[in-house]
């Protein structure tokens, strides 16, 4: 039975995305959320909540539309950038149909940028329903999200005694920004139906920030028992993933949760990854640092910290096994010349 009374650690971040006061108080709090749980509320986080409203009555639009107006849009015709409309059911987690639809989104590029000219996955032109102020609305969104990702790296690397240009310098002067508005339908209230909105996992990348509506859902493994993250009013989520975890050696883990919509209307949920450049290899911080690799306890069974190449491919192999019948679309990209940012 997940804690119903369980809170995360709420921290205020405004002192980061402003640049002014205790840096250091908010990176130590940082440091005890990373350590402890892996999720965090952020307070003072800087998007307008305006902006979040917004962006939530225009998703609830696009989400009553008719099925054949969303297929449209379907990701099949968003070529290797993999952006668009999947249907319920369209996404696995672990194997199985998760309960859920959305739309795939990222960071806009034309297709004069050298990127999309190449061929790379997950870079391209993202898809828009034809709903007055939702291209705007969620270009907005992912510009205000993405410069909080910014600052709440600097945060992490000064949490980890690095320079606060530690990770903009090696990883994130150019990171890849995926951001999905997710739609869960309610499920049956009987846990034992075997639905999930979303099944046990954690995230790939280096960071998630996530808004969600009012309705809840969101559970945090903590040890043996699953933690309620509840919504509360006027903060994200936030919490790390495995490239963090394979940067630390293991100090910051990368939590597992899960998504089971508990109540009578659907959901929606608003995470933005904020990945490693595609083209850089994500290595530890300390080399030398022994690794206590704990494939065992994870959700997957297996580990973050083998050697890899560049993060593209990895997250490329990922992302083929939840849309396993779109893995064709991905086309192999040219590999692009190292100029110096390769971790």
């Amino acid at each position: 039975m997940p804690g119903q009374h369980a809170w995360l650690p709420v921290i205020d971040v405004g002192p980061l995305v402003t640049n002014r006061g205790d840096l250091n108080g908010v990176a130590r709090a940082i440091a005890t959320a990373c350590t402890k749980s892996g999720f965090f509320y952020l307070s003072g986080h800087g998007i307008p909540e305006a902006l979040g409203d917004r962006l939530e009555r225009l998703s609830h639009e696009f989400f009553t539309l008719p099925v054949e107006e969303k297929l449209a849009l379907h990701m099949q015709f968003g070529g290797p950038a993999w952006r668009g409309y999947f249907g319920l059911g369209d996404e696995l987690t672990q194997g199985q149909p998760d309960q859920k639809e959305g739309l795939y989104f990222g960071t806009e590029l034309p297709a004069s940028d050298t990127r999309v000219a190449r061929g790379w996955p997950l870079h391209g032109a993202n898809q828009f329903p034809h709903i007055p102020g939702f291209r705007e609305a969620v270009l907005d969104y992912i510009d205000h999200a993405t410069r909080l990702g910014h600052a709440l790296m600097a945060g992490i690397a000064l949490s980890l005694g690095l320079e606060a240009e530690y990770f903009h310098e090696r990883y994130t002067q150019d990171p890849l920004i995926l951001f999905r508005i997710f739609h869960y339908p309610a499920l049956p209230t009987a846990d034992d139906s075997g639905l999930w909105s979303v099944g046990e996992h954690t995230d790939y990348g280096i960071l998630t920030i996530l808004r969600q509506d009012e309705t809840g859902g969101l559970q945090v493994r903590s040890g043996t028992e699953w933690i309620d993250a509840r919504p509360i009013p006027g903060t994200l989520v936030c919490n790390i993933g495995d490239m963090l975890d394979r940067m630390t050696g293991g100090r910051y883990r990368s939590t597992a949760h899960r998504v089971r919509n508990p109540g009578r209307s659907s959901r929606l949920s608003f995470p933005l990854f904020f990945d490693p450049g595609f083209d850089v290899s994500v290595q530890p911080i300390d080399p030398q640092a022994t690794v206590e690799d704990d494939a065992h306890a994870r959700w997957d069974q297996t580990s973050v910290h083998q050697p890899g190449g560049r993060y593209g491919d990895y997250v490329v192999n990922k992302v083929s096994k939840v849309f396993p019948e779109l893995a064709r679309e991905l086309f192999t990209c040219e590999q692009p010349p190292d100029d110096g940012r390769r971790g």
